[in-house]
C-alpha cells in the first residue's frame, strides 16, 4: 500500500538529512524518501545504510531517491527515479518484482510511461515554486492536476499519484478532490514548530477526517 503522506528528506549535510528523518519519524511520518543530491553513491551509500536503521526502528518504509543499488544493497523499501535518471523499468530490472519503485512525472504521457513500465506510484509535480528543487520542472498548479487525472480517467490508467511541489496544508481537500492518493512534502515538516501535530493533522485531511486546527 502507498502511503498519502511522504517525507521527502533535507538537510545541508548528509548528518542533517539524518536529524530530520529521525525527527519526521518521531513526528509519525512512516514513509521516508532519503533524497540527496550532488553526491556519489559511495557517499550516499552509509547515509541509506543510517536512514534504514532509524526507519527501521520506527517501523517506516524507506524509499532510496535515483540509486536503486542501494536501495537493494541497504534493504530499503523501494527507489524512486527522477524524470533525467535511469527509466522505472531500469529501475525495476535492478531491484527486482518485490522493492516498490516510484517515478517522477509533470505530464500525462509520463505517467502513462511509468504506468506501462510497471511503477508502483508516481510523483507529479510541482504544485508551485519550491526551493527544495534545483531544476524545477513547469509549474502544474491545481487545474493542471485535475486535467491530468482527468486525462488518465480517460485512459483508463488507475495507479497512485502524490502530488508534490511546495504543498501547504490548505491545498490538501482540492489535491484530494482532484483525484490524487497523496502528497510528498519536505520544508513543510522539517521547518514546522510542532512537528507530531503538523503530521496529525496532515494526515487526518488525507484520510479524509475533518479536524479542527488549534
Amino acid at each position: 500500500m502507498i502511503n498519502r503522506l511522504h517525507y521527502i528528506s533535507q538537510g545541508s549535510s548528509p548528518a542533517a538529512h539524518l536529524v530530520n528523518i529521525h525527527s519526521a519519524c518521531d513526528a509519525g511520518c512512516t514513509w521516508i524518501q532519503l533524497r540527496i543530491k550532488n553526491s556519489t553513491p559511495e557517499e550516499i551509500l552509509p547515509v541509506a545504510a543510517a536512514a534504514r536503521k532509524i526507519t527501521a526502528d520506527y517501523g517506516a518504509a524507506l524509499i532510496i531517491n535515483d540509486y536503486p543499488e542501494i536501495a537493494r544493497q541497504t534493504g530499503a523499501d523501494g527507489v524512486h527515479v527522477g524524470l533525467n535518471d535511469m527509466s522505472v523499468a531500469e529501475a525495476r530490472e535492478i531491484v527486482g518484482p518485490q522493492l516498490i519503485v516510484g517515478g517522477t512525472s509533470n505530464l500525462p504521457e509520463h505517467i502513462i510511461q511509468h504506468h506501462k513500465d510497471g511503477a508502483d506510484y508516481v510523483g507529479l509535480g510541482p504544485y508551485r515554486f519550491t526551493a527544495t528543487k534545483e531544476k524545477l520542472s513547469p509549474i502544474i498548479g491545481l487545474q493542471g492536476y485535475i486535467n491530468i487525472m482527468q486525462t488518465l480517467q480517460q485512459q483508463r490508467i488507475s495507479i497512485p499519484v502524490i502530488a508534490i511541489g511546495g504543498i501547504l496544508e490548505a491545498d490538501i481537500p482540492g489535491l484530494l478532490a482532484a483525484g490524487i492518493h497523496g502528497i510528498a512534502v519536505s520544508g513543510l515538516i522539517t521547518a514546522a514548530t510542532d512537528k507530531s501535530l503538523l503530521v496529525y493533522r496532515l494526515y487526518q485531511s488525507l484520510n479524509n477526517n475533518i479536524v479542527c486546527s488549534h
